[in-house]
């Protein structure tokens, strides 16, 4: 898979698996920077029912390194999404 570089000012989000299905989009770019812990609130603008539907069992890595957005104590709440980030909303894997 390919993706365009996000243009000045932006980073890239890859959607995959349902995460894709939902916004029917692989990849876009939104405007930098956001606080990681503002990322969920403004897809969930974006994409309305996202949040409970998708992202509440989502793993999410930035520049792939996975990263804790879970309420007070995540391990990641001052981390800043800045420009030209790469975001990965990765929900979890189901075998059969």
């Amino acid at each position: 898979m390919s993706y365009v570089k996000a243009p000045a000012g932006h980073f890239t989000v890859l959607y995959f698996a349902a995460a894709s299905s939902y916004t029917a989009k692989s990849c876009e770019h939104l405007p930098a920077p956001v606080p990681a812990l503002e990322l969920f609130a403004q897809l969930e603008k974006k994409y309305p029912g996202i949040g409970q539907k998708v992202l509440s069992s989502c793993a999410v890595t930035v520049n792939l390194e996975y990263i804790d957005l879970d309420g007070e104590d995540a391990q990641h709440k001052d981390l800043v999404i800045s420009e030209g980030d790469e975001v990965a909303i990765i929900p979890p894997v189901s075998s059969g």
